[in-house]
């Protein structure tokens, strides 16, 4: 097996020296055929995560392949995001889960799946006859415009195609999966020859040209090239990877300076793991030190209780997440597929223990929750009290999150052990075993962790064998509470929470470790510290189930929206809150249920009266339910006000969604992708908080008016906006011409246009256009909204 190889600092030294250590030492991962997951819930994940994966059929996946380089498809392409301009970008994940859990496994119905798919791939690549592989529609003449310097990038576009670097970044990654993982010989010639066509598209490109076709969403492309660099050791590899690193993130975020807040969260996280692994391969700081500031950033500013971080795909203000409390759009999966891959790296380069700590939160609370346990994978996981999740089905949802989703569950291995010359790591308390190939030695782990808070480590050699066993002592411990026994002797341990504590020894045949690591339970504040609290067992997140009404969509259908859980908000002031007198402890009063050892009863302290008697149990095993992780803390004095300021906001909350048929939020990705947006010389940005677009040309969405009862227009503008003339069009038909001369002052005003009945009579779909009027922009858009009643 190919290795990918890590560098690190002497153990112990601050983050921050990091970079002057990179290249003298190194810790490795085990490969993933070496450590197998014997039982428990991450086998049970894996295995239905396979069954998952067997129910595609990998020629509708390729047929954008085959079309693009003039094949005949053996089958129809599959629909959702795989037939509206993301033509393809599901195959790499398809590659990448494959030979990740054909390695992690063995399983040979995988490998077969895996050659077959490689194998028509080839054919595609020797019909393209320059190395090309791609489903992108129109994939050839847009590589021919790039080819000769004519780029048109927006945010989610580049010469009006939906992400394209993105798309093929999921092709490049699972060839080099592929390699990497089952060193199947033409899964690694596929790849160089589809790199070095890339590197002939863009030889020619200026850096201001390259770095400008860099603010369209990329994906990890210099990750890949540095991957690719890693392989061949050919530096023409490693400069493509530095090309490929956008100097608008790298620059401010290496000077530690916060830029993030309104940035579309998973375009930036894969950008820092291939800063982090440049760094890695090429010793540059500066890029490691971004790839550490950000990673410090969004992990202690950004990150929600269960790892994930973001709401409607952005990062929200560090000071207010008051939005992501109450929006069905919560974190999105694949920002904590991520930044777990970004956490790993950091691990390899440092030893620190924290950065296992966040892969634990992420792994248990956000990663393994994303899996329906009969299949399926979530998009978004709202932390709205009360809401509900959406679960993808095979035949109709090709989202981003089911293709980083087909992979979560096949690499659970990656992490639970690592290495160093005469060390051993363990990292994670998950029933498994791992060869120790250098050692001539096997390491199994039984536990039935978390259920149980202990884990047995029995070392197995035909001969003795010295080497130091590093047991991670995790944070989540109460130090002096964690026990360690070899051979049934109680060890002394003068480790401390947050560290490892190192057993030198001669190890021989059947020696024993046995750890007991007693959890505790603790709150945590929301990360703004607005009285919003969530409650953990150890490393788990506990939560309550609501309910199971009106959950909407809960199994998508293939609509561009299918993802989101949009059915009827639980109501906030109906929404579980502690209640108790000041000075009370909430922890002293949840008591465990006999026989169930991650339940607790919440003893009447739930407001209001239908949920007094909740029972808290681990989220990853909520499912197909309403359920609440974050709770407002008050007391039985503080009650009635909450209660009044939740009911105001409640009133304008219903309201809203009441008179709303459609609603977009311009320079939103998903959002404009959804509402098909289409546009000339237009921009995007965010102004206090809220996204908005312009344009100097013009930009267009399609509204759904599904039951025929819109009937206006309702846009939000910024009243500052000044000399901003422009007409607003339905369905073609000029609708009203706007002037905006900055007198409504600092303040978002919302104005509605009563729609002409003849375009009502049309259609379920109204084209909303701006046009700017020369010599002057539009305003800049922050709302647009489809309503039922009129002005």
């Amino acid at each position: 097996m190919h290795f990918i190889k890590m560098k690190i600092i002497l153990f112990g030294l601050l983050l921050a020296s990091s970079s002057t250590l990179l290249g003298q030492q190194h810790i490795e991962l085990f490969s993933l055929n070496q450590v197998s997951v014997t039982t428990g819930i991450f086998k049970e994940a894996a295995l239905t995560d396979f069954k998952y994966i067997q129910q595609l059929n990998p020629d509708r996946l390729m047929a954008p392949f085959l079309r693009e380089a003039g094949l005949e498809p053996k089958a129809e392409s599959y629909t959702n995001w795989e037939n509206t301009g993301l033509d393809g970008h599901t195959l790499g994940h398809y590659i990448s889960a494959l030979a990740m859990y054909y390695a992690s496994t063995g399983d040979i119905k995988a490998k077969e799946l895996l050659d077959y798919t490689l194998s028509e791939l080839n054919k595609v690549q020797k019909a393209n006859g320059n190395g090309y592989i791609g489903g992108i529609p129109g994939g050839a003449t847009l590589w021919a415009e790039i080819k000769t310097g004519k780029i048109n990038a927006g945010s989610f576009s580049l010469n009006e195609k939906w992400v394209p670097l993105y798309n093929i970044h999921k092709t490049f990654n699972g060839l080099k999966d592929a390699w990497i993982h089952t060193e199947i010989p033409l899964a690694k010639m596929m790849l160089l020859e589809l790199t070095d066509w890339f590197i002939e598209i863009t030889k020619n490109l200026s850096e201001a040209q390259i770095q400008d076709m860099l603010r369209s969403e990329h994906g990890g492309l210099n990750e890949v090239f540095a991957e690719v660099y890693d392989i061949t050791r050919d530096k023409k590899y490693l400069k493509l990877a530095q090309d490929f690193s956008q100097h608008a993130l790298l620059n401010p975020l290496a000077e530690n300076n916060d830029i993030l807040t309104g940035m579309h969260a998973n375009t930036q996280i894969p950008k820092f793991i291939g800063f982090e692994r440049i760094s890695q391969l090429g010793g540059a700081k500066h890029y490691h030190n971004a790839a550490v500031n950000f990673y410090d950033n969004v992990t202690q500013k950004r990150t929600l209780t269960i790892g994930g971080n973001s709401v409607r795909e952005y990062f929200n203000p560090i000071t207010d997440f008051s939005e992501v409390l109450s929006s069905e759009q919560g974190p999105e999966t694949c920002n904590t597929y991520n930044m777990l891959k970004l956490s790993k790296l950091l691990f390899e380069d440092t030893a620190d223990e924290a950065y296992i700590d966040f892969y634990e939160r992420g792994l248990y609370n956000h990663i393994l929750s994303s899996q329906n346990p009969d299949g399926g994978f979530v998009y978004f996981t709202p932390m709205r009290p009360g809401h509900y999740r959406v679960y993808s089905q095979p035949e109709t949802s090709f989202w981003c999150c089911v293709g980083s989703g087909m992979e979560n569950h096949t690499k659970y291995n990656e992490l639970i052990y690592a290495k160093k010359k005469d060390a051993l790591y363990v990292n994670l308390f998950i029933p498994s075993e791992v060869k120790w190939e250098e050692k001539n030695a096997k390491l199994i782990q039984k536990t039935n962790f978390p259920e149980e808070a202990t884990t047995e480590l029995i070392w197995q050699s035909l001969k003795k064998t010295k080497a130091t066993v590093h047991l991670r002592y995790p944070e989540w411990v109460n130090a002096g509470a964690l026990k360690v026994y070899i051979n049934g002797k109680l060890q002394d341990i003068v480790a401390s929470p947050g560290s490892y504590i190192p057993l030198e020894r001669n190890w021989k045949n059947g020696d024993k470790i046995t750890m007991e690591l007693p959890m505790h339970l603790s709150l945590e504040q929301i990360p703004d510290q607005s009285g919003y609290v969530s409650v953990k067992y150890g490393p788990i997140v506990l939560a309550a189930i609501t309910g199971d009404y009106n959950q909407e969509g809960m199994f998508a259908d293939d609509s561009r929206g299918g993802h989101i859980a949009d059915g009827p908000f639980l109501p906030l002031t109906e929404a579980p809150m502690f209640v108790l007198q000041s000075g009370s402890s909430i922890l002293d009063q949840l008591k465990p249920i006999a026989g169930k050892p991650l339940e607790f009863r919440t003893g009447g302290l739930f407001y209001p009266e239908k949920f007094k008697n909740l029972t808290l149990q681990p989220f990853y095993q909520i499912h197909e339910k309403r359920y609440s992780i974050y709770f407002k803390q008050e007391t039985p004095q503080g009650l009635k006000a909450i209660r009044q300021e939740l009911e105001e906001q409640q009133k304008i909350e219903a309201h809203l969604r009441a008179i709303t048929v459609d609603y977009i939020v311009p320079g939103e990705q998903q959002s404009e992708s959804d509402h098909h947006i289409e546009f000339e010389r237009s921009n995007t940005g965010v102004h206090k908080n809220k996204h908005w677009r312009d344009a100097e040309g013009w930009f267009a969405y399609d509204l759904e008016n599904k039951d025929l009862e819109a009937k206006s227009l309702r846009i939000t503008y910024y009243g500052n906006d000044d000399d901003r003339e422009f007409n607003i069009l339905v369905n073609g038909e000029l609708l009203t011409t706007t002037v905006l001369n900055g007198e409504e002052g600092d303040i978002f005003i919302n104005v509605d246009y009563k729609i002409p009945d003849t375009v009502l009579t049309m259609g379920k779909v109204i084209n909303v256009r701006f046009e700017a009027i020369s010599p002057h922009k539009t305003a800049g858009i922050y709302g647009v909204r489809l309503i039922k009643n009129t002005p």
